[in-house]
């Protein structure tokens, strides 16, 4: 399979982002656990306009990550695999079944508690961290392995977002959000009129965060919105879609998500940590993650082969679609960022962090010690 350079390179800079996240995970854990735990913790804390530090990178830097997400996909539905419904059913059905069963798994151990609201949170599949650990796995991985891995953790993603957009919302400012939309609106205009100043653009989106942020639904949507209306073009290097996206890929797996996971993981682990896991929504999330994202992946992808309605391509096989849903149950991320908007306690935040972190580490471990018995010892040269 022909790989295009914007996937080598997105694919590149997830692998090393990933593995810079690994870094910065372990870093900010140890030093939430040392002799610097509450000068560590009380930085995050920090009060800017009003807001912490860690709020202003939740609801202010992930919004630029959400804006890469959407360039991506709409990349993917222009150009990439998700441009006819036969290349794209196969991740979809995937992605679906990675989000269904584990949240119908977390449901059943929470549904009627105060912490139902976190069915969400295994849902997710964090990109940097999924790649990064396929990239450990070093040629031997075909290129339908990567591409199916990567398609179904961006529409992961895109679930995700509807998921905050309908469920994650409390009270909504309908000013607020109107006006959101018609800057919205403005900008489609532009778009319509082939106007490709990048900087319009950018200044518009701003404008439309901070209507979004005031208006109840999360400001992060933001950066979704913004990217299906900037110009894509042809696709090609001078467009306004490429350029930003190009852009984009080095300051938000270098700079952005690593300091989202220093800011959400610097975690004070107490000596009774281990007494939460036997709570629901702890279970829920483990179960989910580790148990619920691949047997949802692998079922609904083998119910869509066996329907007609995919195909699965000659180089990848069941036990690759298996070891990729593995792989999938790397929440983190998104995980970590659902848990902040599902619940307001501090103790089931930290508990769910926890779970989280646990679940994504045996995920990982699990996908990669399977994948590498599975796939072929035979190097594959990719064009």
């Amino acid at each position: 399979m022909k790989l295009t350079k914007t996937f080598k390179a997105f694919f590149q800079s997830e692998k090393s982002g990933g593995l810079l996240l690994l870094f910065v995970t372990i870093l900010s854990l140890f030093l939430a656990n040392s002799i610097f735990q509450t000068d560590y913790i009380a930085f995050w804390e920090t009060n800017i306009g009003h807001h912490s530090i860690t709020h202003w990178i939740n609801d202010g830097l992930m919004t630029i990550f959400f804006l890469l997400i959407g360039l991506e996909l709409e990349r993917e539905i222009y150009q990439g695999e998700l441009t006819s419904i036969k290349n794209a059913s196969l991740p979809i059905f995937g992605a679906l079944g990675g989000m269904l069963i584990p949240a119908g798994i977390f449901l059943l151990l929470n549904f009627g508690t105060a912490t139902q609201n976190g069915a969400g949170i295994p849902m997710a599949t964090d990109i940097a961290f999924a790649i990064g650990i396929l990239s450990l796995l070093g040629n031997k991985v075909p290129s339908s392995l990567k591409v199916f891995l990567t398609a179904l953790a961006v529409i992961d993603d895109l679930g995700a977002i509807i998921v905050i957009a309908l469920f994650y919302t409390t009270s909504i400012s309908f000013l607020n959000l109107a006006l959101a939309f018609a800057v919205l609106g403005v900008l489609f205009i532009f778009n319509r009129m082939k106007i490709h100043n990048l900087f319009i653009y950018l200044i518009g989106g701003v404008i439309m965060w901070y209507f979004m942020l005031n208006s109840g639904v999360h400001a992060t949507i933001t950066g979704v919105l913004l990217a299906f209306v900037i110009p894509f073009g042809d696709g090609g290097k001078k467009t306004s879609s490429y350029k930003l996206q190009h852009f984009l890929h080095k300051p938000v797996a270098f700079f952005i998500l690593p300091l989202f996971a220093l800011a959400n993981t610097c975690i004070a682990i107490n000596s009774d940590w281990h007494e939460g896991l036997s709570h629901p929504n702890t279970l829920g999330i483990i179960l989910g993650l580790v148990v619920g994202k691949p047997l949802g992946i692998a079922l609904f992808t083998f119910l869509g082969v066996t329907l007609g309605v995919c195909t699965l391509p000659k180089e990848l096989k069941w036990s690759y679609v298996i070891g990729a849903g593995m792989l999938g149950g790397i929440g983190f991320t998104m995980s970590i960022f659902i848990t902040l908007l599902a619940f307001n306690e501090p103790e089931v935040i930290t508990f769910s962090k926890i779970a989280i972190l646990l679940a994504s580490f045996m995920a990982g471990l699990l996908g990669f010690i399977y994948l590498k018995f599975s796939l072929s010892k035979k190097k594959i040269k990719h064009t």
